[in-house]
């Protein structure tokens, strides 16, 4: 199967105002970082500004896992300010030394429990997740189900760069039951169980605390939120 080609553009601003009418201030942020590189699919910006204004100006803990150059920290401190927790975690011990610079920086894998809790114990919590870590499909898996329960209330859990949900090199594939979006259907089978009346949990590490499941192109937003038994009235005057 023949695959397309995804060029780089040149002109960051222009490019994602023109094609995604987004002008906020996320924007200048990425478009004009300096020192240590950031890279991000220009679809993600008005993205990551629809889900995370809310916290802005606020002492939110963030975690965001995949480090890589150290400039996604440093974006997200200019995007939410001096009173957030933010760490990054990355299991390349060269990742250390960005450590301190726009937040913290912890080294280890995100598939291994005992490290995550160690992190987000030492954060205080977390209120946010970003999973922008290895893509592979294992360990997407593993994660979302150490950390959502870690989660706070109300808390909001992204995973991105899930096109490679259908690439085999990551794990995945078209048909592939390891495909990530295959426990997303679960976590969606899990919110609706009131219907179907299937007593045994998908995903039980979520405990079916699932406020909302958004699905954008090669990005999924959970919201975690109690899920409690709908219920309707009639209502006449």
């Amino acid at each position: 199967m023949k695959k397309f080609r995804f060029p780089e553009d040149g002109n960051v601003a222009a490019d994602i105002r023109d094609r995604y009418g987004f002008d906020g201030e996320l924007l200048e942020i990425y478009a004009g970082n300096e020192g240590v590189k950031v890279h991000k699919w220009h679809h993600y910006l008005p993205l990551y500004d629809r889900y995370f204004r809310q916290y802005r100006g606020s002492a939110i803990k963030f975690l965001e896992i995949g480090v890589n150059n150290g400039g996604s920290l440093q974006m997200w401190r200019r995007y939410f300010g001096s009173d957030a927790v933010i760490c990054g975690i990355d299991i390349n011990p060269d990742c250390a030394q960005y450590d301190g610079q726009s937040g913290m920086v912890r080294i280890g894998s995100q598939d291994d429990p005992d490290f995550l809790a160690r992190v987000v114990e030492e954060m205080g919590g977390i209120d946010v997740v970003l999973d922008d870590g290895s893509h592979r499909m294992h360990h997407i898996d593993a994660t979302l189900r150490i950390l959502y329960p870690l989660l706070s209330q109300n808390g909001t859990y992204m995973i991105e760069d899930l096109h490679t949900a259908y690439y085999p090199r990551f794990g995945g594939g078209f048909r592939a039951s390891e495909n990530f979006f295959n426990t997303v259907r679960g976590v969606i089978d899990d919110m609706h169980r009131w219907y179907h009346g299937k007593k045994q949990l998908r995903v039980p590490e979520m405990a079916a605390e699932v406020g909302g499941v958004h699905i954008h192109d090669s990005i999924v937003v959970i919201d975690k939120a109690p899920s409690l038994r709908p219920t309707h009235s009639r209502v006449q005057k």
